[in-house]
């Protein structure tokens, strides 16, 4: 047993029998959980180990509030609890106003990336799309030979950065670019690819922007009526949305779903605004808060959506060749240490920043969502989520 285990245990055998002893009809006093702690129905020790963890995270947090600025929300949780769930700071980061829940909708830029993978693997399990056909069987106009679903999800496709040739192409940056838009200028101008697919590695979002153009042609659906009837109603995401701009002529000012994004500027922070690129979808767009996330999370532990033996292709590297430093990629997730280790992604896009990490190992998950352009980096997470497991449930059956 490890050594801090037993630690925990004959603190509580000691701490009994002194109490016992003191007064046998005195009622022992509940454990204090701070606000906003979802701790579930667990044995009273589980629940005072999971209390005391509940309060260490919040005193890091509160300290990166202090120190850095830190204002979103967060949710950790393991072995398929919530352990912590709370929020900091405001909505309305200027003026300090509005206070952040925990339902609150947050854009996930590039971690709306393994939900745009997740509604190819549906269609895959549906029997409608096949991983390794060459994409154009979908898309017929597509200009690029040799691309499948495999090589887009896998960052292994070669293609072009479709925010250069938009910025080079496309006309009129106050009307919105939307995918068919972003597939037209492909078809049209055609710039040279990176490489041939599956002859190198490439972190680019075109390749879920294309993906969900597929999506789109496979399913009949839009992207975002697809995610919302295939996703996010089944699993009972109520406060998850893709924002597109199909419906606008013109960019507006300032996008009105969800929580905005902020950046600053010398000492002030400003709202920021709306952008032409923000009406394509695939890659980022996806909105969501952190209760929701943590349903998706689960239904990755327990085969909701999907059977194990499609799932576990997301968790897969993608590249033959595993280069440490640059980590791995399977499906819509980075691959940090091999395979059923530990997968995340992380997001920065618009005023945004987002951080999801799954330590598969030890059965452990932080999102954290933040509507600021600049606060406490990765290092601070990865701190977190590699901290000691909890003993939860070692003390008695737990059902």
């Amino acid at each position: 047993m490890h050594s801090r285990h037993l630690k925990y245990i004959l603190f509580f055998v000691v701490l009994f029998a002194v109490t016992a002893c003191i007064n046998s009809e005195k009622q022992q006093e509940a454990p204090e959980i701070i606000p906003d702690v979802n701790v579930g129905v667990f044995t009273s020790l589980d629940s005072i180990v999971i209390a005391e963890k509940a309060k260490e995270l919040d005193k890091k947090f509160t300290f990166l509030q202090k120190k850095t600025g830190f204002n979103g929300t967060v949710l950790f949780a393991e072995k398929g609890r919530i352990i912590f769930n709370k929020a900091y700071g405001y909505q309305n980061v200027r003026y300090k106003r509005d206070s952040l829940k925990t339902t609150d909708a947050f854009q996930l830029a590039s971690v709306s990336k393994m939900f745009t993978a997740m509604a190819a693997m549906i269609l895959y399990n549906e029997g409608k799309l096949d991983y390794d056909e060459d994409i154009r069987t979908y898309l017929p106009d597509f200009p690029y030979e040799e691309v499948s679903c495999r090589w887009l999800m896998t960052q292994r496709a070669g293609l072009p950065r479709y925010m250069s040739l938009a910025l080079d192409k496309w006309p009129n940056k106050r009307v919105p670019l939307g995918n068919d838009d972003m597939f037209d200028l492909f078809v049209e101008y055609h710039p040279d690819r990176y490489f041939r697919p599956n002859t190198g590695f490439h972190y680019c979002n075109t390749n879920y922007s294309i993906l969900a153009n597929v999506v789109e042609a496979v399913s009949g659906m839009g992207f975002d009526e697809f995610m919302k009837k295939k996703l996010f109603e089944p699993l009972g995401m109520n406060d998850s949305f893709v924002y597109n701009m199909q419906d606008d002529t013109l960019v507006p000012l300032y996008i009105d779903e969800g929580v905005p994004g902020y950046y600053q500027r010398g000492w002030r922070w400003r709202k920021m605004e709306n952008d032409y690129l923000n009406g394509v979808m695939g890659d980022k767009n996806i909105y969501s808060s952190v209760e929701d996330m943590f349903k998706f999370d689960s239904s990755l532990d327990n085969f909701t959506l999907l059977p194990d033996s499609i799932i576990s292709e997301a968790f897969k590297p993608g590249s033959e060749k595993y280069w440490k430093r640059k980590n791995n990629y399977g499906f819509g997730w980075r691959i940090k240490d091999g395979m059923d280790s530990t997968v995340y992604h992380f997001g920065w896009w618009k005023g945004f920043r987002t951080f999801y990490i799954r330590d598969m190992k030890h059965k452990r998950t932080l999102i954290v969502l933040s509507n600021k352009d600049k606060g406490p980096g990765s290092a601070n997470f990865w701190n977190i989520i590699k901290a000691d497991t909890l003993p939860i449930g070692q003390f008695s059956q737990v059902k």
